[in-house]
């Protein structure tokens, strides 16, 4: 009970350097590929999952933006592995950095717009201003349009820190008042330990599906700028 709530998110060291680009660099190792002509169950069930993925996003793009099909598959792949190997104990989920997720949803984001700009000039400036708009509140709308743009990469940042932190604090603390219920009252501690199984599963659907709506997210930005 004294340990600190926030330690688990402290970034982590090895001879004080960062581990942080390890344990980024770790969960693709973990995605079994085959050499071999015929695949086995895992194999197969993987690339359907990832057909399944795939096809629901890119369903309505365009030519040009389901090149960006590999890079969103990919994507989605790494958060939600991510976000399922943080829920191990002792172990650190670098998506509860805001700083990393602002990394992952800039780029993105910023290619996307970018290629809006340069492909269809006029559709990306029409969002800026509605059809039909009194001529009074054009500054203001247009004023507002463009905070509204700028703001989409720090709400996807936010989004998967702030769902991912909320759930390990709230698994951290279940846990904790498991840990100290058990010398006290054992009725108790069967319920509160039933809990805290219920909020495991829970956040492991919770991982899976903040990767996707990250992803989704992205790909609406990149199929309204294409």
């Amino acid at each position: 009970m004294n340990e600190n709530l926030f330690a688990s998110f402290i970034a982590p060291t090895i001879l004080g350097l960062p581990a942080a680009v390890l344990i980024i660099l770790f969960p693709p190792l973990l995605i079994p590929t085959s050499k071999y002509l015929i695949n086995n169950r895992l194999i197969t069930t993987q690339q359907w999952l990832i057909k399944l993925t795939s096809k629901q996003m890119m369903t309505t793009h365009n030519t040009k933006g389901q090149t960006w099909s590999l890079m969103l598959v990919s994507l989605i792949i790494f958060i939600a592995t991510t976000n399922l190997l943080g829920l191990l104990p002792h172990s650190f989920t670098p998506t509860t950095q805001l700083s990393m997720n602002l990394a992952m949803a800039i780029p993105l984001w910023a290619g996307a717009v970018i290629m809006g700009f340069r492909s269809k000039i006029k559709n990306a400036l029409a969002h800026f201003l509605p059809q039909g708009t009194p001529t009074p509140l054009i500054p203001m709308l247009v004023i507002i349009e463009t905070i509204s743009l700028l703001i989409q990469p720090m709400a996807l940042a936010v989004r998967l820190t702030a769902n991912i932190t909320a759930g390990h604090l709230l698994m951290h603390l279940i846990g904790s008042a498991t840990l100290a219920m058990s010398t006290i009252n054992l009725p108790s501690t069967l319920i509160i330990f039933t809990i805290l199984i219920l909020l495991t599963i829970l956040e492991i659907a919770v991982a899976l599906i903040q990767a996707y709506v990250f992803t989704l997210l992205v790909s609406l930005y990149l199929h309204d700028n294409t």
